[in-house]
């Protein structure tokens, strides 16, 4: 702060108002003052100053015949700065268009705020084209949503007939319990927190019998000896890597196992000398049977499609069917192939969703109010059966590849075929025949720096964008992104 013998010069200083002390008092005077003038013009150029009490204008400055002006050596305001980046981002809010320009100035590139700016606002969520070929791309959401919300409130937890408080399960989880043919289900916030739940409420302290073929690591590190240890169960591991039998489930009982996991490698294909045992078959040996779907395949037989299950689902379990076949439970994901949003279901027993439903994790592991109600737009269009008109990731997955060429065709490109993948750890080595487009070269870091970022690959030396992935409306960005190349 100023001190008193720097009043008069202050005073005279706001009155005679030249043009470069107004713009010092008017639009930053504390950083003005805060700075001493010698150290303005060091941060301007230290090369110039050699002595730290020289002044501004001093005459041993070696460009004194053409002193510089206050407004030239002190750095230039944190405000001008923001609203220059407010103007070229309109929608960004002003504190962190504020926050690039500090961090611009402490940098000593003022000139840089509006590109940190522009790097704030890459970094929010917002929409992308997923050009990409693979239908459940976790770094980019997994299963896209088509659900809108309207700004009201909605009965989550009131029962309206008897204006009581209603369980948030009786919404969505009813219906995915209709969907399963199982007593009940209920729905947490992933296909993790669903196994996790179900081995605390069934198993804590006690043991859990898994095949060592389906001791699984999903994406992140998440390993089901990890899961287990967090509920309190311990694992006891039969068979080998490659091969179980019944007998090896059938020489852990004696330990008297809470239950029997079976946990389905989605994200991996096992082949060659392998045998693993069935659910009815684990179903006989008198532990209650838990099943870890995982990819979240309702019905093996697709009723919901016209012409049933496609080609590359072959061979994917349903929960229905696990759940016919003698399972107690099921657990699987709904961003997967159920095409809803993240969430976990557990469907099965209503003694055994009741008893989850009643452990303190359940409390933390539950959805909001906003996923419950995409899921339920989800399980009603199963119900409608005209999901392939109406969930995004069915749309996508069974356009046909001649309409898929007639696209890429009008999008102005070389047109390739190409092969598409579910993703999200489901179907591993399953294909999708599919159509896109080509440039040579790899161009994905411009694509994505288009507005709005398109999110190709590359194979071959070249980026293909592939349309399995694109949505009709999206061909116009993508041939827009592309022209601008150059």
């Amino acid at each position: 702060m100023p001190g008193a013998n720097h009043a008069p010069a202050l005073d005279q200083a706001v009155r005679q108002r030249t043009a470069d002390v107004q713009a010092g008092v008017v639009e930053d005077a504390n950083l003005l003052i805060a700075e001493p003038p010698h150290r303005q013009l060091m941060a301007v150029d230290p090369h110039r100053v050699t002595d730290p009490n020289r002044q501004v204008g001093d005459p041993s400055d070696d460009d004194a015949s053409h002193p510089r002006s206050l407004a030239e050596v002190r750095p230039p305001s944190i405000d001008v700065l923001a609203r220059r980046a407010g103007a070229a981002l309109p929608t960004l809010p002003h504190p962190l268009c504020v926050e690039a320009a500090r961090e611009a100035v402490a940098a000593g590139d003022p000139d840089s705020a509006v590109a940190r700016a522009e790097g704030l606002a890459r970094a929010l969520l917002r929409p992308v084209v997923n050009a990409t070929g693979v239908l459940l791309h976790t770094n980019l959401g997994r299963a896209p949503l088509n659900v809108q919300h309207p700004p009201a409130y909605a009965n989550l937890e009131l029962d309206v007939t008897t204006g009581r408080r209603g369980s948030r399960s009786a919404h969505a989880g009813a219906l995915l319990a209709r969907l399963t043919g199982s007593e009940a289900a209920l729905v947490v916030n992933n296909g993790a927190a669903a196994v996790l739940l179900v081995v605390s409420a069934l198993a804590a302290d006690r043991a859990v019998v898994v095949s060592r073929g389906e001791l699984i690591e999903i994406g992140g590190g998440f390993r089901i000896p990890d899961v287990l240890r967090s509920s309190g169960a311990s694992l006891i591991e039969v068979g080998t890597t490659n091969r179980t039998r019944r007998a090896d489930y059938e020489a852990a009982l004696s330990t008297d196992p809470a239950l029997l996991l079976k946990v389905h490698p989605s994200n991996y294909r096992m082949t060659g000398f392998t045998s693993s045992v069935s659910v009815a078959d684990l179903a006989g040996l008198g532990p209650p049977v838990v099943v870890d779907l995982g990819s979240g395949l309702l019905d093996e037989t697709c009723p919901w499609l016209p012409t049933g299950a496609p080609p590359w689902l072959r061979g994917e379990p349903g929960a229905r069917q696990s759940l016919d076949a003698g399972a107690t439970a099921v657990t699987f994901s709904g961003d997967k192939l159920l095409g809803g949003p993240q969430s976990g279901i557990i469907a099965g027993q209503a003694d055994v969703v009741a008893a989850c439903a009643a452990h303190p994790l359940a409390r933390a592991l539950r959805p909001g109010g906003l996923v419950l109600d995409a899921l339920q737009a989800v399980a009603l269009s199963y119900l409608r059966r005209d999901v392939a008109e109406v969930i995004p990731f069915w749309r996508l997955a069974l356009t046909s590849v001649a309409d898929l060429r007639q696209r890429a065709q009008a999008i102005g490109f070389e047109v390739v075929a190409c092969t598409a993948v579910t993703g999200g750890g489901t179907l591993p080595g399953a294909e999708i025949p599919s159509a896109g487009v080509a440039v040579d070269g790899d161009h994905t870091a411009a694509l994505r720096a288009h507005d709005p970022p398109v999110i190709a690959r590359v194979a071959g030396g070249r980026t293909i964008c592939d349309l399995r992935t694109v949505a009709p409306d999206e061909d116009a960005v993508v041939a827009k992104a592309l022209a601008e190349l150059g």
